[in-house]
């Protein structure tokens, strides 16, 4: 794809996605691979004046400050704005996903000080087709399966109509600089693993798969729209519990209403995953009382729902 495509691509995706940008200030996430490194050339280009850079450097690897380095320097040449952004705290948990928290939390800061509409980061088709997959082999419903998302909040990502081949070609093109982040060939995580198998098969369409993707995102917008309408209808408080006086809909919509019950009776607790959610659906359609996390809830004609009492240790 030639540069005057991408460019005329990026424009049209956030023109989708925000409607009119002619006043718009970015942000752009840019870690300093060829990906982000072409997202924010891109988008200089296409908006320029209106793109700030930052990069976070999460400290995990020794060559990470070298690289930030690098994207400011260039950002400094090409005349962007460029902050480098560090997590406080010690790695907790799973590694990976401790660093996406934490570079989406810093990202966020950064784009409130400085004043900006948006944050884009490179995600693309590639990356797409990779997380549907991911999710496809741990069961996701349609929520799971609408992928990457092209809007979250403030958060663009519009090269996810773009494959990451047209991206490399744009940034050695352009003579951007970029670095490989070895965790990204690594076998020992799971998108990287997949990423090596697909590279070894040509039938899989990645732009079709982005497709399904978006198609599954507004399924998932429209069930969580009539999940909104029925609990504003039939979810009622009954002392300090809730009770949900309509239960013929549909099993997906049964779901969601719980979800949405047990967020309003416990806002910080972790959602019950599928499987639990289903057997206390089929339990309660018995007109069971079965507990479901911190909750219990009780079948028959109408179902209701209270926080658990606390166990009591003998």
């Amino acid at each position: 794809m030639a540069a005057g495509d991408l460019e005329a691509t990026v424009k049209q995706a956030l023109a989708a996605l925000v409607g009119d940008a002619a006043s718009a200030r970015f942000g752009v996430a840019v870690s300093g691979g060829p990906d982000s490194m072409a997202l924010i050339d891109l988008a200089a280009r296409v908006f320029p004046g209106r793109v700030e850079a930052a990069t976070v450097d999460h400290g995990l690897r020794e060559a990470s400050a070298a690289e930030a380095a690098m994207v400011a320097d260039w950002c400094g040449q090409a005349g962007i704005g460029h902050a480098t952004l560090h997590p406080d705290g010690a790695v907790r948990g799973n590694v990976q996903s401790w660093a996406r928290t934490q570079r989406y939390r810093l990202l966020e800061d950064w784009r409130v000080r400085r004043g900006l509409d948006w944050l884009l980061t490179a995600h693309h088709a590639d990356d797409q087709l990779e997380t549907l997959l991911m999710r496809l082999n741990r069961g996701a419903g349609v929520g799971g399966l609408a992928g990457v998302r092209a809007r979250q909040g403030v958060v663009l990502r519009p090269l996810l109509g773009v494959r990451k081949a047209d991206l490399l070609d744009h940034a050695r093109g352009r003579g951007l600089p970029f670095v490989d982040d070895p965790s990204n060939s690594d076998p020992r995580f799971d998108r990287a693993a997949l990423r090596s198998a697909l590279s070894q098969v040509d039938w899989i369409d990645a732009g079709a798969a982005g497709r399904s993707a978006a198609a599954l995102a507004e399924a998932e917008e429209a069930l969580d729209w009539a999940a909104e309408a029925l609990e504003a209808r039939h979810v009622q408080r009954d002392g300090e519990g809730l009770v949900l006086d309509r239960v013929d809909v549909p099993r997906e919509l049964l779901r969601r209403l719980l979800l949405r019950m047990i967020g309003r009776l416990l806002p910080d607790a972790n959602a019950p995953r599928g499987e639990a959610l289903d057997r206390a659906i089929a339990a309660a359609r018995q007109g069971q009382k079965v507990s479901l996390g911190q909750v219990v809830l009780k079948g028959g004609a109408r179902w209701g729902m209270k926080i658990a009492p606390p166990r009591r240790w003998q």
